[in-house]
């Protein structure tokens, strides 16, 4: 499995995304992704849904130590305590002494960014995750993050398909050896109905979502594709056995808007 490096982490370049997965079928789907291959799995305390994605770890029979398990802690945990408290109920949940990846999922301008990192790397010293990162962070939150944690940040997840144009986040990421993983890679799955996409995918036997997804690997950016279907996890792996040329890269490229974002919130930040 081809990775990603970011301040001395090492990410598998495909991992799932978890996100409205629930119950059996999200143990399931976790154990099937790792028995054909992943080995990353994302998953949140607000998905509700940590203590099935361990049982799908558990159940691949795939070794604790070879997947990168990442889960993101709650904006109302934000305060240094609750972080601690939080982090510990979600090892639990998941039945692991340390998960590989501890995110800040949203921004909380409500709790000062300097106490929320102070715990984040605090729970990396407890040895509660190997390593720490953020997630919906803007240039200027990148920016006062790295400046203010005392342990490296690795990464911050973001939603990244070709409808959404990156480019000032994925600089500002690069910046700071801060790996981009990209949420919602193939748009929800509205890059199927891409018209450049299909036809660009028709020259290498490959569909639009595979292509969407190399279009971004080829950026060395992490990508965790959410699929409830067993056959789409498969076909989702099937990507390092073509390259687009740099022509294709830039038609992907110019389907960009700002406007393309799908995932907004109203406690979302400015985004850039």
């Amino acid at each position: 499995m081809q990775s990603v490096e970011a301040n001395g982490a090492s990410i598998p370049a495909i991992g799932l995304g978890t996100w409205e997965l629930r119950g059996r079928t999200c143990a399931r789907l976790v154990e099937q992704a790792l028995r054909l291959g992943y080995r990353h799995i994302d998953t949140a305390q607000m998905y509700e849904n940590e203590r099935e994605v361990g049982e799908g770890v558990r159940a691949s029979g795939i070794k604790r130590p070879d997947v990168f398990v990442t889960t993101k802690v709650w904006t109302t945990h934000f305060a240094p305590n609750d972080l601690l408290r939080s982090t510990k109920e979600s090892l639990v949940r998941l039945r692991m002494t340390e998960v590989d990846l501890l995110l800040l999922h949203w921004p909380n301008p409500q709790v000062p960014l300097d106490e929320t990192l102070g715990a984040l790397a605090e729970a990396s010293r407890l040895g509660l995750t190997r390593h720490i990162g953020v997630s919906n962070f803007t240039v200027a939150l990148i920016e006062e993050a790295v400046a203010k944690s005392a342990v490296p940040l690795i990464c911050n997840q973001v939603e990244y398909h070709p409808y959404l144009e990156q480019t000032k986040v994925l600089a500002a990421c690069r910046a700071h050896d801060l790996a981009l993983v990209a949420y919602s890679p193939v748009a929800k799955g509205r890059v199927k109905n891409a018209e450049a996409l299909s036809r660009i995918g028709a020259r290498y036997g490959k569909t639009a979502a595979q292509v969407c997804l190399r279009w971004l690997i080829q950026q060395d950016v992490v990508v965790i594709p959410r699929t409830s279907k067993v056959e789409r996890l498969s076909e989702n792996l099937e990507i390092f056995d073509f390259n687009l040329t740099d022509d294709e890269m830039g038609e992907i490229f110019a389907m960009g808007t700002r406007g393309g974002r799908i995932t907004d919130f109203g406690f979302a930040p400015k985004w850039d």
